[in-house]
């Protein structure tokens, strides 16, 4: 039996708001995250994520009271990035309520953060998200990119993913800043190199904009499917998503 996939609605914060960009910018307003949440927990979400966008860039943690209230709402597990750079800021976003951190910008800079926070934490609480675009010169095509998509790193994205699977993260998310909010579909090179390369399960991030898109990242390898535009603005609803990809032969949650 295939590992079933997840559906992972995205909420991106920026000043307590949930708020949706294209390639990390033109930033609008989409709602409460309470709300949002709620709603997405009742539509058949399977997983929750919510990233404060602008933390890392302004040098600050992550939002907790708005980490707490989303756990007294959420009814499915969810997890918490941006601005988490070391076992204490991970601790006080897990005894907020969050079931898991995601971290991104602090583990490239400090990769020993990660095997604080496996140890710590066990590894079934971490997640290292990766930034990435299209770079020609990089073995694999793909750079990293921190503060939030801002800085080229010049680091290559797969020998990263390999790196950060060696201190035993399960869940690795890599988004591609072309992808991202575009609606073009999934950058699915990227996702397909990390699942090949790892053994971590890949979560699809960024660009996704119709039904095709989510299959086709199953068909690359990735078993969470992460997205926001398109359940945001109810592009796609939740159970119209689960149908098609079961009608495809794809064992959802």
């Amino acid at each position: 039996m295939t590992q079933p996939i997840s559906i992972m609605p995205c909420l991106d914060m920026r000043n307590g708001r949930v708020v949706k960009g294209v390639h990390f910018v033109d930033i609008c307003d989409a709602g409460d995250p309470v709300e949002c949440a709620l709603a997405y927990c009742k539509a058949g979400a399977d997983e929750l994520a919510l990233l404060d966008i602008t933390a890392t860039v302004e040098n600050r943690g992550t939002m907790l009271d708005v980490v707490r209230r989303v756990a007294e709402a959420a009814t499915v597990p969810f997890t918490v990035g941006g601005g988490i750079s070391d076992v204490a800021s991970a601790a006080a976003v897990l005894e907020a309520g969050a079931d898991k951190i995601s971290t991104s910008s602090a583990a490239f800079r400090k990769p020993e953060v990660i095997v604080e926070m496996v140890k710590e934490f066990g590894p079934q609480k971490v997640t290292v998200a990766i930034d990435v675009d299209q770079n020609p010169a990089m073995p694999s095509g793909y750079e990293v990119y921190i503060d939030g998509g801002r800085t080229a790193t010049g680091a290559d994205a797969v020998e990263w993913a390999k790196k950060v699977d060696s201190f035993g993260v399960p869940v690795i998310l890599p988004t591609s800043k072309a992808g991202d909010g575009a609606k073009t579909g999934y950058d699915l090179p990227v996702i397909r190199a990390m699942k090949e390369s790892t053994s971590a399960q890949i979560v699809a991030s960024g660009g996704a904009g119709q039904l095709e898109h989510f299959y086709d990242a199953v068909e690359a390898g990735a078993t969470i499917l992460l997205a926001a535009s398109v359940f945001h603005f109810r592009l796609i609803d939740i159970p119209v998503l689960k149908d098609y990809l079961r009608g495809r032969g794809v064992n959802v949650r």
